[in-house]
């Protein structure tokens, strides 16, 4: 969950904390025939929605290409006895391998299952975890390490390290106040921190992780309160900073991982985004405590030439109908892209799939905040 829901989640903290389910149930699996898609390495791709806090609503879902079928709760109807259901606050997913790995923040834990059965293999405790990422057979976890709470006195997180094959964990390092999203490049790993729960006071670095001695060898000094960072085929890195909410915009900058410094930096809005081929897809979803208001922009930047174009990625019926812009992913073969409206964050909310020519193939309800995608690709690795 972003920080800058923060105030949303509190404004509901009453109805949550006092309507904890006691008598949690399995949520039915639901299905909707959507417009297939081309198989290629591209199967489909599951969808994990966040769920609000306190509430155990995180649920997945997943939408086969070949036969159009959209199925949601696949997660409850593959696991009857998770009683508390996929938990509180789906904050990332991943495949690798054979294993589908969604991260649930609230519930302190990552959940692995079988990509293909969606059966639990493991929970592996990992403290306010995050994000997540992989690189050879083994599995990155972010997390806060204690309970996020405003103020200074937060520990420093951490980066976990777990073998795929295993799924223990083997070892841990510190980097900044509430570490976000990560990127390996090479033998190093990269973390946004973004000290978000200690305003004015928030961190402003990524810090560099050697791989193999798992330690921590630097901090790259970049901007207030980071947040997400993807990596592209250039040996560059695209991090966002969220900004304070008041005079300082969000930005989004780039780093030279071969010097390990900032070289260039866009003055645009970025609230989420992917990096597939040339291109960065950027939601901009920017909230104002000034003016109580939100910026919202939809922008494309071609990455081997670090430049921004001019057009929108979205078409304007979308852009009209979209009322909290949340998720993107786009499938790296077909350039299909898919984005989640997050509606008014308690109840179910909208993906879109729209092509590369700005056409909308087909729009569907999801569960409660759409957030994380992950792809499911033809592999014969069993890690």
């Amino acid at each position: 969950m972003n920080t800058n829901k923060l105030s949303m989640v509190l404004a509901f903290a009453t109805i949550t904390l006092t309507g904890c389910r006691k008598d949690d149930y399995i949520i039915p699996e639901e299905e909707e025939i959507l417009p297939p898609q081309t198989v290629t390495t591209v199967e489909g791709f599951y969808l994990l929605n966040e769920g609000n806090m306190n509430m155990n609503k995180a649920s997945l879902d997943y939408y086969d290409y070949a036969t159009g079928s959209y199925r949601r709760n696949v997660y409850g109807e593959a696991n009857p006895g998770a009683t508390l259901g996929l938990g509180d606050v789906g904050n990332d997913i991943g495949i690798y391998g054979n294993k589908l790995y969604a991260v649930i923040n609230n519930s302190n834990k990552v959940e692995v299952m079988d990509v293909k059965t969606n059966k639990r293999l493991q929970v592996i405790d990992v403290k306010n975890a995050r994000y997540i990422t992989f690189a050879k057979g083994n599995a990155y976890v972010s997390a806060y390490d204690g309970e996020a709470q405003l103020g200074d006195n937060s520990p420093n997180g951490f980066i976990a390290e777990i073998d795929t094959l295993s799924l223990d964990i083997k070892r841990s390092v510190k980097v900044g106040r509430q570490p976000e999203e990560m990127a390996v490049v090479g033998d190093k790993l990269y973390v946004a921190n973004s000290g978000g729960y200690s305003p004015p006071n928030y961190e402003r670095t990524v810090s560099v992780i050697d791989l193999k001695s798992f330690t921590k060898t630097k901090d790259i000094d970049v901007a207030i309160n980071l947040n997400r960072l993807k990596a592209d085929d250039y040996g560059d890195l695209y991090v966002s900073s969220r900004g304070d909410y008041y005079q300082t915009p969000s930005k989004l900058f780039v780093i030279d991982t071969k010097t390990d410094s900032v070289k260039k930096s866009f003055d645009l809005a970025t609230s989420n985004f992917t990096i597939v081929r040339d291109t960065a897809y950027i939601i901009g979803s920017e909230f104002s405590y000034e003016t109580f208001d939100w910026k919202i922009n939809y922008s494309l930047i071609d990455v081997k030439n670090e430049t921004l174009l001019v057009d929108s990625f979205l078409p304007q019926s979308v852009i009209d109908a979209i009322k909290t812009p949340y998720g993107i992913a786009v499938d790296p073969v077909s350039q299909n892209i898919y984005v989640t409206d997050a509606g008014d964050y308690v109840s179910p909310g909208t993906l879109y799939c729209i092509d590369k020519n700005g056409d909308i193939k087909f729009q569907v309800t999801t569960g409660d905040i759409p957030a994380h995608l992950a792809f499911k690709v033809t592999t014969t690795t069993q890690q």
